[in-house]
């Protein structure tokens, strides 16, 4: 059996899955703070997109991310919001190359 055949019956029993609210976000602290809650980083974590890179390739296990509240957030976030979804993109591309599963989905 392939590893990912193996990795989506291991997905599809037990996934882990980290949510991403941004609901009601204002400002660029809190969104890279509801980053770091969401994703249990630690109280050092950076607040920014290298260091939401480094923590999400050594820290994260997650199998899944689910975001809500995107639709909430002023047109200002529109670049935060793009670069949230290239960071996940670049995770998903890499695990892939690896043979394991890792998802986003944006849910509003």
């Amino acid at each position: 059996m392939s590893n990912i055949k193996k990795e989506l019956e291991k997905f599809n029993e037990k996934q882990k899955i980290v949510k991403l609210d941004f609901t009601g976000c204002k400002t660029a602290w809190e969104y890279h703070e509801r980053i770091r809650v969401a994703f249990d980083f630690p109280e050092w974590y950076g607040k920014n997109w290298s260091a939401f890179w480094d923590l999400l390739w050594s820290e994260c296990d997650a199998d899944k991310v689910e975001i809500t509240g995107e639709h909430t957030l002023r047109k200002g976030f529109q670049s935060y919001i793009e670069k949230t979804h290239e960071l996940l993109q670049r995770k998903k591309d890499e695990r892939e190359k690896s043979g394991y599963i890792f998802e986003y989905e944006v849910i509003d």
